[in-house]
């Protein structure tokens, strides 16, 4: 058949009420369960797939995808707000977002966001369409030595969230991977750093860990000194996000979607990591780097525009390999089989109706998600008016639901408030919180594809730089490495003569 006839025929499955009706449920649930503080997309995704199974396939797929879609912009709201990642997707937008609403701007970040989600998800489906057969045959080209070196030089972006002091973000990054080894040995299954404790086989809870750094140490601050919050309240601002905004951030926005792209499509990647690395790539370029961490509406688009622009690329290896890209889409493909469809090459072939179905149903939940989006932010606005002393004890509250909601285990919020005192001790001697998550995020991953790559070359680095791939991030990874030594070198050079100066 043609491309006509095939468009034709997934336009008649999408074009009905039910299909619609999905897509829209779907969206709403994921913004929702996005916003509260430990119900991840994937919590989301995973609750909403045994309500699929009484619907037509593709209305209950675009319903799992609606959700995934929702919930990962739906993190940015609490992140903003109250400085508690929905998601962990949305941890870099604390980074900005936090800040921003401080300063009265919550409803320009909040904004900000959704644009950035809604043409970050548009450039991701466009993506799909595409590209999703040359893609997926390069994601495969990817083995141990490629993830290793690609794990490696995404922790070179540390040094772009450092903060003012490269020493105090390497501090940090060291702790992270220091905690990202407890528990199980993946390789040989040994214990690490358990201390006789079978809750800590499989490491820390990476929701518990989130939170712990980024909502506790708020609360503990207000606990603390409880005047300086008195009657304190913020406000959403007046002001919202203008096209002069959104030009200033589109180059931003555009690079960040294209690196979720990227990442998206290597299967195990994640968001993450991919909305760290937008933000860092960001503030490299950007003109107001020094506000970068501040209250930044660029930081605020970056790293939104990193994690939305993964949702589109997981589908990649998905519908072209039949490889889920990231644990959701894990899920998703538990509701093709259930209805007895097999994602791979061969689906192109026997089912191309619903490949441009949900081609098509993926474009239009780029529209949902605005005016869903939309309206959301409309009605989390007045999370921003509540004094903090009546709002943060709420927040607790929700965070000791969130992390026990995921695995039941009391022991988990005794890691989020062993984490939020470790956070508080960070926040009150200015070590940022952001090399430590990337490291935590990335440590296991780069440590797993090096001992991998290690045992398949008989423990020979060779294997390391091996074909152009590993070649090319080597060398991204020696030239970050280059300019941030003469970045440091020229700050070097700017203090040494006013303190001499000062001296004199």
């Amino acid at each position: 058949m043609s491309f006509a006839d095939n468009l034709m025929m997934g336009l008649s499955l999408v074009a009905n009420v039910e299909s619609f009706l999905a897509l829209g449920m779907g969206v709403a649930v994921g913004v929702i369960a996005g916003a509260i503080p430990g119900m991840s997309a994937t919590m989301a995704v995973a609750l909403t797939l045994p309500f699929t199974f009484a619907l037509q396939p593709i209305t209950g797929i675009l319903l799992l995808l609606g959700v995934y879609k929702g919930g990962i912009f739906g993190g940015s709201i609490p992140a903003i707000l109250i400085k508690t990642p929905g998601t962990p997707a949305s941890s870099a937008t604390v980074l900005d977002g936090y800040p921003l609403a401080e300063m009265g701007q919550a409803g320009k970040a909040l904004g900000m966001a959704l644009w950035a989600s809604c043409t970050a998800d548009l450039i991701s489906n466009l993506a799909l369409i595409l590209f999703a057969g040359f893609l997926a045959s390069f994601a495969l080209s990817f083995g141990p030595p490629e993830f290793f070196t690609l794990m490696l030089f995404s922790l070179t972006i540390i040094a772009g969230v450092s903060g003012e002091s490269l020493l105090r973000g390497a501090l940090s990054a060291m702790l992270g991977l220091l905690l990202a080894t407890v528990g199980l040995d993946l390789i040989y299954g040994t214990n690490r750093f358990t201390f006789g404790n079978a809750n800590l086989m499989g490491g820390l809870n990476f929701i518990a860990v989130l939170i712990g750094l980024f909502a506790i140490p708020e609360i503990i601050a207000m606990v603390w000194n409880p005047k300086v919050f008195d009657g304190q309240k913020r406000s959403m601002g007046k002001s919202w996000v203008t096209f002069a905004d959104y030009k200033r951030c589109f180059k931003s926005i555009v690079r960040g979607s294209f690196i979720g792209v990227f990442l998206g499509a290597i299967p195990g990647i994640g968001a993450a990591p991919s909305a760290f690395l937008s933000y860092s790539e960001a503030r490299r370029t950007s003109p107001n780097k020094a506000n970068f961490g501040k209250g930044e509406l660029e930081g605020v688009a970056a790293a939104e525009a990193g994690n939305n622009g993964v949702a589109g690329a997981t589908l990649i290896p998905l519908l072209a390999l039949g490889i889920p890209g990231d644990v959701i889409t894990a899920i998703i493909i538990g509701a093709f089989m259930i209805h007895g469809l097999q994602p791979g090459p061969m689906m192109f072939i026997l089912n191309a109706d619903i490949i441009y179905a949900l081609f098509i149903g993926l474009i239009i939940s780029s529209v949902f998600l605005f005016f869903i989006g939309s309206v959301a932010i409309h009605g989390f606005k007045y999370v921003a008016d509540i004094p903090r002393g009546v709002l943060f004890p709420a927040v607790l509250v929700l965070c000791i639901f969130g992390v026990f909601a995921v695995n039941n285990s009391i022991f988990d919020v005794g890691v989020m408030f062993a984490m939020g005192w470790v956070g508080y001790f960070m926040l009150r001697y200015k070590i940022p919180a952001a090399p430590f998550l990337i490291a935590f995020i990335l440590g296991p991953l780069l440590e797993d594809n090096f001992r991998q790559a290690m045992l398949m070359s008989g423990s020979s680095p060779v294997i390391l730089f091996r074909g152009p791939i590993t070649w090319f991030f080597w060398t991204l990874t020696a030239i970050t490495v280059f300019a941030i030594v003469r970045a440091g070198f020229k700050a070097t050079r700017r203090h040494v003569p006013l303190q001499t100066a000062n001296q004199e």
